[in-house]
């Protein structure tokens, strides 16, 4: 069974995108190539365990395992050491990132207190857009007792889009909740 998300990126989204920008071939119309989410800390600089619980966090709630990332220089004012492990990120694509978008958009964002929409400034002059999130808690797969402290984490959406424009487009077109200006 074909996710939604994709099914409706196929029958509708890459139509509109056809018509609005005119593109002379649908290899052109911009497509979700993959969904980062990343997850980083100071606190895992004075305590190891920290990291384990944020990929345990990141597991859940992606439904793969996150890789750890370590710190690529040591920087003794930091008390950071080279290769020391400092947070996970995942690399969501294909079935999984559709599946992961779909969730994100129909149940974690409206869990998220006084939202008012996502601001359409964090778009990168590509097309990807970064958002972040303030805590993990607003994801159902996580749970509320299990958790050591509500952490952020970083959740940025690379797209095949040339211009900002087309790339808060093809978003929108997914549903993503944007605020006008």
């Amino acid at each position: 069974m074909e996710n939604r998300m994709k099914t409706l990126y196929k029958s509708e989204i890459s139509k509109n995108m056809m018509d609005k920008f005119k593109y002379k071939n649908v290899h052109q119309i911009p497509k979700l190539e993959k969904i980062v989410l990343n997850c980083v800390t100071r606190d895992a600089v004075t305590n190891g365990k920290v990291v384990e619980s944020i990929i345990a966090d990141m597991a859940a709630i992606a439904g793969q395992k996150p890789v750890i990332a370590r710190a690529k220089n040591s920087i003794a004012s930091f008390k950071l050491r080279e290769g020391q492990a400092l947070g996970a990120s995942v690399t969501l694509r294909g079935k999984k990132m559709y599946e992961f978008l779909d969730r994100l958009i129909s149940f974690s964002l409206p869990r998220v207190k006084d939202f008012r929409g996502l601001s359409p400034k964090a778009f990168d002059g590509k097309g990807n857009y970064t958002l972040g999130m303030k805590e993990q808690i607003i994801f159902p797969e996580i749970n509320y007792d299990k958790i050591d402290k509500v952490r952020g984490l970083g959740i940025s959406f690379v797209t095949t889009a040339n211009s900002n424009e087309e790339g808060r487009d093809l978003l929108k077109m997914f549903g993503m909740p944007f605020r006008e200006k």
